[in-house]
């Protein structure tokens, strides 16, 4: 028996409607969660004080700028590397086994979980290159566990660019780089910055690889170099929830809220620089 297309097409749509409910109602969810519990304890001496009395009292500014110090640096690193390497594998490589290698590791980079890349931070970066505990060693290693997504989402987007943009530029005399620089990215730069962002979010939000790296338990002062440690909110969040007993109520959600408002702003800076720059596509 042959369904009716238009109940066909309900039952699709009702479907599709329950998937998107699974998605959305966990994460209104905790967001409730997080804004009932957390704005009890969310005030301006909580954003800007140090913590005291072994972080039972105070803020968390420490930990907010050592995050911040952390988000930057990472994009830093990441960025420019995990781009061009995305333009070669893209608009260089040929294909042949070697690419085939590449492509293979950089999906298999992006499954490992986050404590192997803390392990390697540590391995490389702090104990042989000597770089200690400290931000460059936490940015370095949350650079290499942002890079498989970065690259991967900015290939997708480059070659979503028609492959007539490219010849016709070429037809006109354009160098392959000259095609690259002013046809490719521009108009592939929406999509690798969704990616790039993406990427950042979750490095921004790990705990794993800054315990083993950059992450100090307890540090009331601000670094002071890039070489020096910091303590960051993700961390913090780990230590008040599980090493710190006789915390006041709700530091731990105020603590989680900033988290998650910090990235949420990442978010939204990225989806205005992406809006800014599809306007300007012509296609």
């Amino acid at each position: 028996m042959r369904l009716n297309p238009k109940i066909t097409e309900k039952i699709a749509f009702a479907f599709l409607f329950l998937s998107t409910l699974v998605i959305v109602v966990p994460v209104i969810l905790i967001t409730i969660e997080l804004l009932k519990n957390g704005m009890s304890v969310m005030s301006w001496k909580f954003l800007t004080e140090s913590p005291r009395m072994g972080m039972r009292a105070g803020g968390i500014f420490p930990a907010i700028v050592g995050t911040v110090y952390l988000i930057v640096l990472t994009i830093l690193f990441a960025l420019p590397v995990g781009i061009l390497a995305a333009i070669y594998l893209s608009e260089y490589a040929r294909d042949h086994w070697l690419s085939k290698i590449i492509d293979v590791a950089i999906v298999n980079l992006a499954g490992v979980p986050s404590v192997v890349y803390g392990l390697f931070g540590l391995g490389i970066f702090v104990t042989f290159l000597n770089f200690g505990t400290s931000i460059v060693a936490g940015a370095l290693t949350l650079s290499i566990m942002s890079l498989p997504v970065i690259i991967t989402s900015s290939r997708e987007a480059l070659g979503t660019i028609p492959e007539s943009f490219r010849e016709s530029s070429l037809a006109l005399g354009a160098t392959r780089w000259q095609t690259i620089r002013r046809i490719v990215i521009p108009n592939a730069l929406p999509g690798i910055i969704t990616g790039a962002i993406l990427a950042l979010s979750r490095a921004a939000g790990e705990t794993a690889p800054i315990l083993f790296t950059v992450a100090a338990f307890y540090l009331p002062h601000l670094p002071k170099t890039i070489f020096d440690q910091c303590m960051a909110l993700p961390y913090h969040l780990y230590v008040l929830a599980t090493q710190v007993p006789n915390v006041k109520a709700g530091v731990e959600y105020g603590t989680a809220l900033v988290l998650v408002a910090m990235i949420l702003i990442l978010n939204l800076m990225a989806g205005a620089i992406r809006s800014h720059f599809r306007k300007k596509k012509q296609w």
